[in-house]
């Protein structure tokens, strides 16, 4: 009989304890990305005299989150994360899955709306030099205005999230000192083989050996 309850043992054996490395590599590329995102698109509406220089780096910033995204989406589908931890209270499962997908609809949505936005207001969504974005979006005042609008909500609405993913990271890592933290911090620790019978008796006797 397995010492083991049967979900247990079958959630030891199946289920992955750790995210794979695309999926790491990608978070926190994606994390660094969106910090810097925030940090521009603040930059952008404080300092006039930095603003073209930030829009430039805006842009691709936007369409790089954009490809990536939808790269992390793929492998998501292809290597379902861990599990959270089994004693987590309802609300907080609920909500840990619901920011999950509230950042990932906000961050494949943000770099749209902004890339449609460029398009109603005429501007060239340029890339590097010679090569720009063809539009997504009619040259249309009134769409220019209410898709810059959508887009300032949205980045507030995301900086919010992100702020909140990382109270719960923090949360899991220093209070609750859970595996959910390590889980993205680092990958699956190495497995040990075990000893065989005749490697332990081996280690067992100690006799001098002539050699």
């Amino acid at each position: 009989m397995s010492a083991f309850p049967p979900s247990t043992q079958a959630l030891s054996t199946s289920a992955p304890r750790h995210f794979n490395l695309t999926a790491r590599v990608l978070h926190w590329s994606m994390a660094l990305l969106i910090v810097t995102m925030l940090f521009v698109g603040v930059g952008m509406v404080a300092s006039m005299s930095l603003r073209p220089s930030l829009v430039s780096l805006h842009r691709p910033i936007g369409i790089a989150i954009l490809l990536l995204v939808i790269v992390r989406g793929i492998n998501r589908f292809r290597h379902p994360p861990p599990p959270l931890p089994a004693d987590l209270p309802a609300v907080q499962v609920l909500a840990a899955k619901a920011s999950h997908w509230l950042l990932y609809a906000l961050m494949f949505a943000m770099p749209l709306i902004g890339w449609s936005m460029m398009s109603a207001g005429g501007y060239p969504v340029t890339m590097f030099k010679g090569f720009a974005l063809p539009p997504i979006a009619p040259h249309n005042a009134t769409v220019y205005a209410g898709l810059r609008g959508a887009h300032t909500w949205l980045a507030l609405l995301l900086f919010a999230t992100v702020l909140m993913h990382l109270a719960a990271a923090l949360y899991h890592a220093w209070v609750r000192r859970d595996d959910v933290f390590p889980s993205m911090a680092r990958g699956e620790p190495a497995a040990i083989a075990p000893a065989s019978p005749a490697g332990e008796a081996n280690a067992l006797d100690d006799t001098p050996r002539i050699v």
